[in-house]
């Protein structure tokens, strides 16, 4: 598996990133969806990877920076096809590498707190991310479950 910064050009990630829109909407009141699309993750404080196996998509995942000392996953996404196979949890230890390496104190996230999230909330806690309250922007959403990450 390679994982290598995306420029959110190709066609593949642009259709995988309408895919996880498309899952967040059906599974998530609108008003609680935190996804961001394609356009969104070409701001300059968001960094973007994408795992690839030959020319075969596998995942993709996001590090916005929140400020100097911390930053927020987003758009951890797997494709249908390569779900169970480790391929989020590689895009994971990426992105805390790379926040590890930019100096970052913390990492946050914000995922679902229906059960169709809950293999991304025991990947999460694996990675040893605890439970928080709403940071950044966030507000207290029952539909939302926030979580950090010490470094």
């Amino acid at each position: 598996m390679e994982i290598r910064e995306d420029d959110l050009t190709g066609k593949a990630i642009a259709q995988l990133l309408r895919e996880h829109l498309d899952n967040m909407y059906a599974i998530t009141p609108p008003e609680s969806v935190h996804a961001l699309g394609i356009e969104a993750l070409r701001s300059p404080e968001i960094s973007f990877w994408s795992a690839w196996e030959g020319d075969e998509l596998l995942g993709c995942g996001a590090l916005k920076q929140l400020d100097p000392y911390s930053g927020e996953i987003k758009s951890m996404r797997t494709a249908n096809g390569h779900r169970r196979k480790g391929v989020a949890a590689k895009i994971l230890e990426h992105i805390i590498q790379e926040a590890e390496q930019r100096g970052y104190d913390r990492l946050y996230l914000e995922t679902g707190s229906f059960s169709e999230f809950a293999p991304a909330r025991a990947l999460y806690e694996k990675y040893g991310f605890e439970f928080c309250e709403p940071f950044a922007d966030y507000t207290d959403d029952p539909n939302s479950v926030y979580m950090t990450k010490l470094l």
